[in-house]
């Protein structure tokens, strides 16, 4: 069995992540295998929070470049979690 901490990974704090905060909605970069269920029950035991939905989507690397020398960035997962409007808000991102 996989612990909560394994599953999410860090949050993801960019400008459109900040907007979608109005909305109870908070961005997660999540473990590659990890499923919807897996994600919620995360979310619910690491923050002490009640989610209603998560969405996720597969980003893909991207290339980078040194030199004469091409590699890529590693695939990962992003995960958008929506609370439910009763719900305390994610301390974490309070202070942002």
């Amino acid at each position: 069995m996989t612990s909560p901490h394994d599953i999410i990974i860090k949050p993801i704090i960019t400008e459109d992540s900040m907007d979608k905060m109005e909305d109870n909605k908070y961005s997660f970069k999540v473990a590659v295998d990890a499923n919807k269920s897996e994600i919620k029950k995360a979310v619910e035991a690491i923050f002490d929070v009640k989610v209603v939905k998560v969405n996720t989507m597969n980003m893909k690397g991207k290339k980078k470049r040194v030199g004469q020398h091409v590699g890529r960035t590693s695939d990962w997962k992003k995960a958008i979690v929506t609370l439910t409007e009763d719900s305390k808000a994610i301390e974490f991102f309070e202070g942002m």
